[in-house]
């Protein structure tokens, strides 16, 4: 079987999962009848320190029904310009909820709270009115980088001083609770809104979940159902995402851990790479030819990565990926940078 480094994305449900699914009390989700999605929600909803919360099937989702319930068509949200949200959503934002992104650069996937007071609008005939302010944590372009409870709150503050509605894409919030050994709820205290995945690092064959005050999520509720988000029995996946809140989240420290030890062999092999930005399970490093190439020699030798660019290749470690993986991983690079 290959070593997959392409993304947390690839795990395969758990054992424990597959036993959960199997037996999963069920009832028609769009109708609020599946006591498995019910369960879920709550759980989520404590865990983060909200409300409520609500069932998705993705990460895209749970963001894009975010911007439905807490903007009109016509305005403005705030942004970092290398957040998943701009990149990866395929300008659903745009087409769908009809609002525009103001994108400002920043350090590492963060911005600053001057930043962001100062791209608010003014009012002004001309402008559109900022509706919304976003942040990433952990931060995936930025290679899985961690903004502090701290920077959050800076943040934050800033942005409902302008009177702004805060939502955080927490696709990796618990990677980021676990890095700075905190619970997941003192950084959801710093947001309004949050959505976190549970098919990633938490190894849930799909779903994730949108976090927020009771009356924000009802709303939320309504455009996940426009945009085709009613899933019906739903408890099935429900069930595994349970076992990944209640289990999967506790072991992310090894992910890190097994990242850490592969991010300092590529250094040692002559890897480009800022090791104080493998703080969580994903490394971005740059190689001296082709990426593509050496993403193509990784494959013959069953290792499976991503190249982002002429350079750059990411590796992103997981439950699936052991300490060993990691030596036979590395014995393939020091082949291929050797």
């Amino acid at each position: 079987m290959a070593i997959d480094l392409r993304s947390d994305t690839v795990t395969q449900p758990t054992e424990e999962m597959r036993r959960a699914m199997a037996g999963a009390p069920v009832g028609d989700d769009v109708y609020g009848e599946d006591p498995s999605v019910r369960e879920l929600e709550e759980r989520g909803a404590e865990l983060t320190g909200k409300e409520a919360g609500l069932f998705v099937a993705s990460g895209t989702m749970g963001n894009l029904v975010a911007v439905l319930a807490a903007t009109n068509k016509g305005d403005e949200i705030i942004m970092e310009d290398q957040m998943h949200m701009f990149w990866y959503k395929v300008a659903g934002i745009a087409a769908l909820a009809g609002v525009q992104i103001r994108a400002l650069p920043g350090r590492r996937g963060a911005l600053t709270p001057d930043q962001v007071a100062a791209a608010v609008r003014a009012e002004d005939i001309h402008f559109p009115p900022t509706r919304m302010f976003c942040m990433e944590n952990t931060h995936n372009r930025a290679g899985g980088t961690v903004q502090s409870v701290q920077q959050m709150q800076a943040l934050a503050g800033a942005a409902r001083q302008a009177g702004l509605w805060v939502h955080t894409d927490g696709a990796r919030i618990f990677n980021a609770a676990t890095y700075l050994g905190v619970e997941a709820r003192e950084l959801a205290r710093h947001t309004d809104s949050m959505m976190f995945c549970l098919s990633k690092g938490l190894a849930a064959p799909a779903g994730s979940l949108l976090v927020g005050p009771r009356d924000f999520i009802a709303r939320a509720r309504k455009y996940r159902k426009m945009v085709g988000g009613g899933m019906r029995q739903a408890g099935v996946l429900a069930a595994a995402g349970l076992v990944a809140l209640d289990k999967m989240r506790l072991r992310l420290a090894e992910d890190h851990a097994n990242a850490r030890r592969l991010a300092e062999g590529l250094a040692v092999l002559g890897a480009e790479l800022d090791l104080d930005t493998v703080q969580t399970n994903i490394i971005r490093f740059n190689v001296p030819g082709s990426a593509a190439g050496f993403v193509r020699d990784l494959r013959v030798r069953g290792i499976l990565a991503n190249a982002q660019g002429a350079h750059s290749v990411r590796f992103v470690t997981h439950y699936q990926v052991s300490a060993q993986d990691v030596d036979t991983v590395l014995k393939a690079c020091r082949e291929l940078l050797g």
